[in-house]
């Protein structure tokens, strides 16, 4: 690599403008080299790229190469992306089982590990929180937190350490206050940013990347506001009920989708309370929403 190059992470990227960390701290403005259109190229939020720097001391570059990505999500756009952190507050608001489940739906679509963090644990009683540990338990990896309080924060770094995590849920939830407490300079780093190209955070609807430490970053985005499962058969939806797994190729009939037929090993397991009636009610309706057609249900 030339003297005047250096590797980094887009962390966002809005008005052509390309903004990269780099290992030593340092956030560049870049823009992307014309060759990227004529490869039918775009730089995306998340992407290691290598830039030609233009000045250290106000530091500007132009990016000139994108790195292999390990993976790619198109909606919302970003790249290199490892895992999921769903958030959703145990109370204040109380938890949508229905749309709390298609946030795992949608992530198991793409592919990406979840860890489900219910936050505002110090809201409920115990005897609460273990109702929320029997319904999912087996449906993903669980946390519970309160960020408020700062309990179970410190397991739960451990998580993070070494990965890019997305995060996503409801407003509410805590989101913000979870990028806060592990990115403390998240707003400082938004906002020079945003001096730069006038805009403030909440003006951009565009994913953003935030440094925590070495080859550690959480991904912030709106792009996981819209839980639209249409595309997905309804037919296919047991697929993505992981506690459903065991139990497939066990029921009366071949291709069981555990809803009107009889002598199902799904069913059977949610009357022993293997499998918790709340994420079965809900498998129950997206089902039926599914298999009739309906839109942003």
């Amino acid at each position: 690599m030339k003297n005047d190059q250096v590797t980094g992470r887009v962390i966002k990227g809005i008005g052509g403008f390309y903004y990269v960390h780099d290992e030593t701290d340092r956030i560049f403005e870049c823009r992307a080299k014309g060759i990227f259109r004529s490869k039918k190229q775009k730089p995306l939020v998340g992407d290691r790229v290598v830039i030609d720097v233009i000045s250290k001391e106000q530091k500007t570059g132009n990016l000139v190469e994108i790195l292999p990505r390990s993976m790619e999500l198109i909606r919302p756009a970003c790249a290199n992306v490892d895992q999921a952190i769903v958030i959703f507050a145990a109370r204040d608001p109380d938890p949508n089982y229905i749309l709390l489940d298609k946030f795992l739906i949608m992530m198991n679509r793409l592919e990406l590990p979840v860890i489900l963090c219910f936050n505002k644990v110090d809201l409920i009683s115990d005897e609460e929180m273990e109702r929320l540990r029997h319904i999912y338990q087996n449906a993903c990896r669980l946390h519970f937190i309160s960020i408020h309080e700062e309990k179970g924060l410190s397991e739960l770094e451990k998580c993070l350490e070494g990965r890019t995590s997305v995060l996503a849920g409801p407003s509410g939830a805590g989101k913000s206050s979870f990028l806060n407490y592990f990115c403390p300079d998240s707003e400082a780093e938004t906002g020079a940013v945003s001096e730069k190209i006038g805009r403030g955070r909440h003006t951009t609807r565009h994913a953003e990347l935030f440094y925590v430490r070495e080859n550690t970053y959480l991904m912030d985005t709106p792009g996981f506001s819209s839980m639209d499962l249409m595309g997905l058969d309804y037919r296919e939806l047991r697929y993505y009920y992981p506690e459903f797994d065991e139990h497939e190729g066990s029921c009366r009939f071949q291709g069981c989708v555990h809803v009107p037929e009889p002598d199902c090993s799904v069913k059977a397991a949610v009357e022993r309370g293997e499998i918790s009636r709340e994420r079965y009610d809900s498998y129950c309706y997206l089902y039926e929403e599914l298999k009739a057609g309906r839109k942003n249900f």
